[in-house]
């Protein structure tokens, strides 16, 4: 049917230096990107762009950067009503550096994000009427989070809550969210330890089922995605890339997982799904701009 995304939009100011600089070093960068960026609306930008009607809940501010991000992300297909402009916040930041093995360290000032409030929880009730899957993250106020995901239960949509930026989590978190999709150091923050293997993301998964949540997706970064029901578990190898840039690859990996469920394919199939979103958009750089269109997901797939 259709995604809604509740989240976080900003403007991502994106370098790409040999490595990443340490304390007091000021190092040569080789090339520099603006784009919009934030976990919500790459998500968005994901599932637009793998052709399931999409619709975005955000802010920006009243700046010279929220009219930048609302001009660019005009292009992507993705309905945009439903983001405030915010008269009393900035537009959110985020200051990315990338190096050359395409590892990153991210700045992130939420601004915009931050002020989501009822109007969000009301604009995503009104998109949920025709739309059965809701992604959520981290970069904007928990409470309207879970007062989205609850909205949605009750309207019989599927709840995919994404855990980062990393940070403990209330019981009803995991009640209310259907999948949930943390990495290995989400994971660690979470049940207190970070998973290397398969066996351990199974013992995180038991913890995290245990504790209410109906299935857990661990991902395990270039090792792959563990993940587990009450039903079933698996695990997905890592498509084989050329990645340049890691840069909101577990967004993309949201989308393509919300995208394949909204079609109605099984969870072991949506979690391939994710996995090749995710592993393609390693190959473009940027956030919303490395996310992979319907055909490049379906060309990888084929190759596994």
């Amino acid at each position: 049917m259709a995604v809604v995304v509740l989240g976080s939009i900003n403007m991502d100011l994106t370098t790409y230096v040999p490595r990443l600089p340490a304390p007091g070093e000021t190092l040569f960068g080789s090339s520099f990107i603006t784009v919009p960026g934030g976990k919500g609306f790459n998500q968005a930008a994901a599932a637009g762009r793998l052709g399931t009607p999409t619709q975005f809940i955000g802010r920006v501010g009243d700046d010279a950067f929220g009219k930048g991000v609302l001009e660019l992300v005009a292009d992507e297909s993705v309905d945009i009503s439903g983001i405030l402009v915010d008269p009393d916040s900035g537009t959110g930041l985020a200051v990315i550096s990338v190096d050359e093995a395409a590892e990153n360290a991210i700045i992130v000032i939420s601004g915009a994000n931050m002020a989501h409030d009822s109007q969000e929880v009301a604009r995503t009730r009104e998109a949920l009427q025709t739309a059965n899957v809701l992604l959520l993250q981290m970069e904007s106020p928990l409470d309207v989070s879970l007062a989205a995901a609850q909205a949605a239960r009750e309207m019989g949509a599927t709840v995919i809550f994404d855990p980062a930026p990393a940070t403990p989590l209330p019981p009803e978190a995991y009640q209310r969210a259907n999948l949930m999709t943390p990495n290995e150091l989400e994971t660690e923050v979470l049940v207190g330890f970070r998973p290397s293997n398969q066996a351990e993301a199974a013992q995180a998964a038991e913890i995290l089922l245990g504790r209410g949540l109906e299935t857990a997706v661990i991902k395990l970064g270039a090792q792959g995605v563990y993940y587990q029901s009450a039903t079933e578990s698996g695990f997905v190898e890592p498509f084989a890339v050329n990645a340049i840039d890691t840069v909101a690859a577990g967004d993309a990996f949201n989308g393509g997982l919300g995208v394949a469920l909204s079609e109605g394919k099984s969870l072991a199939e949506a979690i391939r799904w994710g996995a090749a979103a995710g592993a393609l958009a390693t190959t473009k750089p940027g956030a919303s701009s490395s996310m992979p269109t319907r055909a490049e997901l379906e060309q990888l797939l084929k190759t596994k």
